[in-house]
Formats: C-alpha cells, structure tokens, sequence
C-alpha cells in the first residue's frame, strides 16, 4: 500500500519533501476521490495512493465569483473546481468547509474565508446572502442528543456487532506500547467497551481501571477479562466521574470515545483528561482522522485534533500509524502527550 500526506498548507508531501512539480501536484489534486467508507485516495499512472490530509482533502486559497452565479475555488498546484456556497458548514472555529463538485471536502484558508466574505451581499454569524438568497450556515458536525444515553450504547450491543468491536487489541496500540517502554503505571482507559485494549495494558504489568457507560458492554468485558486481577471494569458515564479521581492516573488510552461523543463536547473530555491525571501524566490516544462530519463514529482532523489538545498537552509522539485494521487504514493517529 502506497501512502502520501498533504500538509497543513494543502500540498502533498512524501516523506519530509513537498511535491513542488507543479503538473504532478495538479494530476493528483484531479485524481482525488473519497469513497463512502471516507477513504481518501488519489491515482498516479494507474496506482492506487491513500491520502492522509492534516486538514481536509482540500485546502481552498482563493475563491472566486463567476457572472451566471458560478462558484469556484483554486487549490494549490492552479487546481480549480466549482461549489455551491448553500452547502457550507462552519467548525468551532469560525472556518467555512464544503465540498467541490466532484464531492470532495475542502475548507477555507484564512486568505480565501476574507475573499469570500468581500464577495458576499450580506452575512450574519449563522448566515449568508448571495444573489439575493440567505442560507442558514449550520455547524459542520452533525449533532445526536441520544448519544448521552446509555441506553443507545447498549441497544448497539444487544442488537448488532458493533463497528468499533476488533475482539482484540487495537493493532495501533499493540505497535505502539513496546516503542514507549513505559513503566508501571496507573492506566485508565474511557469508553472501554469489552475491554480488548484494557486488557491489553493490564496483561503489560500496568494497573488498569477501564470505563464504560453500558453495561451490556461490561458484562462481556469481565466474561472474557475479569479474571485479571489488576484489571477493574467500572460503569460510569465519563463525563460524571467521581471526584476523588482527580490527578489519580498516570496515563489516559484514548481509542473510540472521542469519536463517540457528540463533538460539542470534545473539549470538556480533553478537559477530562487532564484533570484526572497526575503532574506529568500522559494521553495516549488513537484518533479517527476522516472527513466524516455524522456519526458515530464521527471523524476530524489533525488539525482539530492539535487545536484542542495545544493548550493543555505537550505532544510527544504525533503520527499515522500503518498498523490498523484493513476498514481504517489510512484513518488513524496515534498521539502520545504529556499533561502541562
């Protein structure tokens, strides 16, 4: 499998170089396709090459206004293609996404945001106005209120195999953990499920509390792990935990809760982490980077995810990881930070 990244400037970079030949550039922005599965890939004389993107698939630097009503936004390497503005979203950062018309996913650039904003008749915070039509600009992940509910976990359980279940240890996780020759630690691990990746760091000498807000999922958590002594499985919503918690663990696993959650409250579990854990502790983490804006599961970005983490954590260790199941190849980070 051939691989390639586009950088936090949009350009696509192999290795530590960016492509600068301007014709390949263009032949692969062409080429770029996402798939229903929110694989992003590109081609380049008949080769399948999947695409990791610090941000969108697109990063939009100029947009421009056509008389006929025609929208266009140039990318790097003079690639250009058309969008329809009544299908922006905007993130908590104020920064328009959409999609071209070939249904790829772009955001603005700061330059190109201030471009279109000049080419607009009127805005508002949640609106715009573009030849005498007003469109509501709605956020650009899609909200679940039944999400907090235990019950709607459970019911996944009960009725099918749930999309997150591997029955085994996360492949990024069990490639990860020998390169950081941790010591014995205080593991708490949050949205657990059926305790694969607790187990895991439980059967590595760490003493490991594992979360769950459904206890469908924690009834087979100890049918298949409860004989492990220095393994606890609690029930807990993870936004509820109980206050003697504070700064009582020495590392945080992040796998398939942040992408869970509804994505209003992202920044109240990073919070989360770092109030439950000790002076110097850690977040280890394997994130879901897809543009995928409903869920569960829901995507994001590095971009998003290194804006909500920069505040409060040190980045230690920040890549993509090529140990992931065949259905996520491509999609996921691994993050090891350290509290501030």
């Amino acid at each position: 499998m051939k691989f390639i990244e586009i950088d936090r400037e949009g350009y696509f970079k192999t290795g530590e170089l960016r492509v600068s030949d301007q014709h390949y550039g263009h032949e692969l922005m062409k080429n770029l396709r996402v798939t229903d599965k929110f694989e992003v890939y590109t081609e380049s004389e008949g080769e399948k090459i999947i695409v990791q993107a610090f941000d969108e698939p697109f990063l939009v630097e100029q947009v421009f206004y056509k008389s006929g009503g025609t929208w266009k936004a140039q990318m790097p390497y003079d690639f250009v293609q058309s969008f329809q503005p009544e299908n922006l979203t905007l993130d908590e950062w104020d920064r328009f996404h959409g999609r071209t018309e070939a249904n790829i996913p772009f955001v603005f650039s700061r330059k190109a945001q201030a471009e279109f904003f000049n080419l607009l008749e009127k805005f508002t915070d949640t609106t715009i106005t573009v030849a005498g039509k007003t469109f509501e600009v709605p956020a650009y992940f899609s909200e679940r209120e039944d999400l907090d509910q235990s019950e709607f976990w459970t019911n996944i359980y009960k009725t099918e195999v749930p999309g997150w279940e591997l029955e085994a240890p996360s492949p990024a996780l069990v490639s990860s953990l020998p390169q950081l020759k941790l010591m014995k630690l205080r593991v708490l691990v949050l949205g657990c499920g059926t305790g694969n990746d607790a187990a895991f760091f439980a059967e590595h000498g760490h003493i490991v509390t594992a979360v769950d807000f459904s206890a469908e999922a924690l009834s087979r958590a100890k049918k298949k792990y409860g004989q492990i002594k220095n393994l606890t499985f609690l029930e807990h919503d993870v936004f509820n935990l109980p206050k003697e918690w504070i700064e009582s663990f020495d590392l945080i696993f992040e796998h398939t809760c942040f992408c869970a959650i509804s994505p209003t409250r992202r920044n109240e579990l990073v919070k989360i982490w770092r109030r439950l854990l000790a002076p110097g502790g850690n977040i280890l983490g394997i994130f879901f980077v897809m543009p995928k804006s409903i869920g569960p599961p829901y995507g994001g970005s590095e971009w998003e995810i290194e804006q909500r983490l920069k505040k409060h954590f040190r980045f230690l260790y920040w890549t993509r990881t090529p140990n992931s199941p065949p259905e996520r190849i491509g999609k996921e980070l691994v993050v090891f930070s350290q509290k501030l």
